[in-house]
Parts: structure tokens; C-alpha cells; sequence
């Protein structure tokens, strides 16, 4: 079988597509067929800059993957050959509290990913498929989609009447978006695009600023909540934008930190002068998984998908996210 594998620090286009032996499922295993991944932030970073993680070469990249159950090790039960599956990011976080053990255990990093035709899995380590969404969509779910529920609703509790702000139309923001609607709440984005912004809007924000036109954006978020400032924000930028989310979070609000995306200095000052809220948000629990796609699959949700990918074109996918002209997710396909 075919897998992807990051040989050296050399970037995207050293991504070499490799022959591998097919993989055998051992005690309590899965083998899963690999239908579709969904690419991150953190797997571009992963791909071009892999020396901090210190993981060995070869390594297969990326977290979020869906497919089909083909194979099953002795003694597991969770699933039967056929059904669809996506895998969780964590492969060792099933609930509760994040551990040690459980922050070593993720895809496409400390453990090889799933840009791979094939795959072996802990059965514990899946999750299955929201009966109404396509492969391509499922594999959109796994870290983006788990992120913005852990961060509004696993831990923020966002509730009707509540304003969110987000930052860009990326994965995480438009789920957020997305998750935030169907609570009641009321939802700001910013971008650097006015079509972006209008379809975010046709989506159910319910305002939007361009931080390009307005460098001043946390100004421009006040003024939309009369001074008040946003109950909950969803700070993906990193330090180069996080002064700005302080400013525009209300008073006793809550900012979940997900993004690296910028560089910048902050003074934690403001954050004691507004008492506010900062959490740490790394994906999540594969129970907190199971609970988003109960309410996805309520919902009849689903996800944005900007563009996809043919599994021979996976390169293109990573120098497409480097981009950032994507509006949602970007999807590389295996089938056909």
C-alpha cells in the first residue's frame, strides 16, 4: 500500500509517496481503509518544520482521517468490518481530563497519521461516522470541528443569546461559526476578504469585520455590542492577535487559545484588569468527540469544504493551506 511520509525538514515537496507493507491489525486493532483526510495548521507545521517534535523519519503525516473498517484484530468488538470510522486525535484521550500519557498520543506526530491508503488503529481510538455525512466531510471533524466544540461548548457552555467572536474563516472558525449558531448565539468574524465575509454572513453571523480595511477591530467589536464586548472568543491567530481579542472580550469573558498563527507580545495585565478567562485548548476527549457528532448528526450539520484533492495531488493540498485562500476545510480524497 501507499503512504506519504516526511523524510527530512525539507518541506512539502519532499513529501515522499512510499510503498509500504500492508498493515495487520493486532489484539484489540482495527484495519481501516482510508477514504479521506482534512488537513490542519498543525499538520503544514508538522510537514515543514518537523525537527521540534522530535519524532524519527520515516513518519506518516496527518491527524484527521475517515474510512471503512476491513480487518479486525483478535478481541476487538467496537466496530464490524464495513462500518465507517474516523480516527481520533488523541489516540489515549478518551474522557475526562487530559494527562501526559494522553498528550504523546497524537496522529501525525508522536504517532505515524493517516495520509495513508491503509491504516492500523486501536479500536479505542475510533470513532464512527455521522450517518448522514459523506467520507470527505468526516474527516473534516477529527481536530477542527473537535476544537471549536471543545472550546464553545465542552467548555465554554455557550448558550442562546451569547456573542462570539472568531477570527478568519479557517476550519476551526467556520465550525465555530457553525456550532455557535445552532446554541442561539450571535456571532462576529473578522477576515481579510469582504467575500469571505459575505459568505459567512449568507451562513448566520451576525457581524462581520474586514481587519484589513479595520486594523482596529477589537474597536469595531465593541461598537457592535454597544461597549459590551464578546462573551466568548475563539483567539486561532496566536500572540500576534491576542492583545486584540483581550480588548474586544467582555468583562468577565472567556477566550479559548487555539492558534499559532502570529507572533507577538503580551502585557497579562489587561487580562487581570477585564478578569477574564484564557483556556488552553488542544482538540479533545474522544468522548467529547461522540457527543459532537450526536448533535452534528441531530443537526443534520455539515462541514465547508473549500476544495479537494486527489490522494496522488496531496502536496498541492498543503501549498493550498499555505496559501490561506481556503474558506473552511481543504479534503484530500482516495477514492476514484
Amino acid at each position: 500500500m501507499k503512504a506519504y511520509e516526511i523524510r527530512s525538514a525539507d518541506g512539502i515537496d519532499a513529501l515522499a509517496l512510499a510503498d509500504r507493507a500492508e498493515p495487520k491489525p493486532g489484539p484489540g486493532q482495527v484495519l481501516v481503509r482510508m477514504h479521506a483526510n482534512a488537513i490542519n495548521y498543525r499538520d503544514l507545521v508538522t510537514v515543514e518544520n518537523p525537527a521540534p517534535r522530535g519524532f524519527p523519519f520515516p513518519r506518516i503525516p496527518n491527524s484527521d482521517g475517515a474510512g471503512e473498517v476491513t480487518a479486525l484484530g483478535a478481541g476487538a468488538s467496537r466496530f464490524e468490518v464495513g462500518d465507517r470510522v474516523m480516527g481520533s486525535f488523541f489516540q489515549r484521550w478518551i474522557a475526562g481530563e487530559i494527562t501526559a500519557d494522553a498528550m504523546v498520543s497524537a496522529l501525525g506526530g508522536a504517532l505515524d497519521g493517516m495520509l495513508a491508503e491503509e491504516v492500523v488503529l486501536d479500536e479505542d481510538g475510533l470513532v464512527a461516522v455521522p450517518g448522514h455525512l459523506t467520507y470527505a466531510e468526516a474527516a473534516t471533524l477529527p481536530c477542527a470541528a473537535l476544537t471549536a466544540w471543545h472550546a464553545l461548548v465542552a467548555r465554554g457552555g455557550v448558550t442562546a443569546g451569547d456573542v462570539v467572536l472568531l477570527l478568519g474563516t479557517g476550519g476551526v472558525s467556520i465550525f465555530a461559526l457553525q456550532f455557535a449558531r445552532a446554541h442561539g448565539a450571535r456571532v462576529i468574524i473578522t477576515s481579510s476578504s469582504d467575500a469571505k465575509l459575505a459568505r459567512a454572513k449568507d451562513m448566520g453571523a451576525w457581524g462581520t469585520v474586514n481587519y484589513k480595511t479595520t486594523p482596529d477591530w477589537e474597536k469595531a467589536v465593541l461598537d457592535l455590542t454597544g461597549g459590551r464586548g464578546a462573551d466568548h472568543v475563539v483567539e486561532v491567530g496566536g500572540a500576534g492577535t491576542l492583545a486584540r481579542s483581550i480588548e474586544a472580550a467582555r468583562f468577565g469573558g472567556s477566550i479559548y487559545l487555539i492558534g499559532i498563527l502570529s507572533r507577538g507580545e503580551l502585557n497579562p495585565t489587561a487580562i487581570m484588569r477585564r478578569s477574564l478567562n484564557l483556556h488552553g485548548i488542544y482538540v479533545g476527549s474522544r468522548a467529547m468527540f461522540e457527543a459532537m457528532n450526536r448533535a452534528i448528526e441531530v443537526a443534520e450539520l455539515r462541514p465547508v469544504i473549500d476544495k479537494e484533492f486527489a490522494f496522488t495531488d496531496a502536496r498541492a493540498a498543503y501549498h493550498a493551506l499555505r496559501g490561506a485562500g481556503h474558506f473552511g476545510k481543504l479534503v484530500i480524497t482516495f477514492d476514484g
